[in-house]
């Protein structure tokens, strides 16, 4: 009598877990497919913009295969999991499951597996760090200054050395950088302050801008567009603002940019690195006093 009961009771709970396991899928689908475009594509992207430089694309790998690791080893775990749970469950006969205190084979495995895991994220992570910060022959230098609450842009318009042309923001102004498509470029990042922070989300790269410090990278945009920029450190008390806009365009709008620059006044031997700016505090309210750096 228990042993029918046992059986009937699994095929009981068989049956409601196929249909649960139906319910939820569709639900998933159902919700999947009323999402908006925007939404899905940052699923199939795992919440990751669209690579907008030749260097992000490497980035974007390594996050998405590095998902696919963590959800492959998720599977295993839960597989592990439910299997012990089912195959050393109380059977209808009351008796207690084998109670083993250890199992040296499998725990031999859960320590050397995850140490192959960090092995490989490793080395994968050095690959794709060497890949993004390679030095190579760029065709541009941009000298970028972090100050306090905005940035500055200097242009160089002889290689790495001689004269710029330059925009700069303020507390009222966000800057906008310009970019020329199938260019790589090389930006010098500079603070006369505190430590900032620059990056573009569309580029998938950011860096620390250290005062005292010239870090550097490079990238190579791939596609025209509209961007956006920002200081991804806590600055200070108006880190908000430390916002830049990025327009990517074409090498001969580029070169006619970087003419109606040197045409409005913005030109200097030098790049602006010493902060003329960064106790400028336009547009915030505040009085001349409690503004600027230290």
């Amino acid at each position: 009598m228990g042993h029918q009961l046992h059986r009937r009771t699994s095929v009981v709970l068989q049956r409601y877990g196929r249909r649960a396991g139906l319910v939820a899928t569709s639900l998933g689908l159902v919700l999947l497919a009323g999402c908006s475009a925007e939404t899905q594509h940052e699923w199939r992207n795992l919440a990751m913009p669209d690579p907008a430089t030749e260097q992000a694309h490497y980035i974007f790998e390594l996050w998405r295969w590095s998902w696919v690791a963590a959800l492959a080893t998720g599977v295993v775990v839960w597989g592990l999991i439910f299997w012990v749970i089912w195959h050393y469950r109380r059977r209808h006969d009351d008796e207690v499951p084998v109670q083993t205190r250890y199992n040296l084979p499998l725990e031999i495995f859960y320590t050397v597996a995850p140490i192959v895991m960090v092995i490989v994220f490793f080395y994968h992570t050095v690959e794709t760090q060497n890949a993004v910060l390679e030095d190579t022959d760029q065709e541009r230098t941009i000298e970028v200054v972090g100050q306090q609450w905005s940035w500055t842009f200097n242009h160089r318009l002889e290689g790495d050395e001689g004269p710029v042309v330059y925009t700069s923001g303020a507390g009222g102004n966000v800057p906008t950088l310009v970019l020329p498509v199938g260019e790589t470029i090389q930006f010098n990042l500079h603070s006369p302050d505190v430590i900032h922070d620059f990056g573009v989300p569309a580029f998938l790269m950011k860096m620390d801008v250290v005062p005292g410090r010239v870090n550097h990278y490079e990238v190579t945009p791939e596609v025209e567009g509209s961007f956006r920029g920002k200081c991804y450190e806590l600055c200070g008390t108006y880190h908000s603002r430390m916002l830049f806009n990025v327009e990517v365009v074409s090498p001969e709008q580029y070169e006619s940019y970087l003419q109606q620059l040197e045409a409005e006044g913005n030109y200097a031997e030098e790049p602006l690195l010493g902060g003329e700016y960064s106790t400028e505090q336009e547009g915030l309210g505040e009085d001349d006093d409690e503004g600027g750096s230290e």
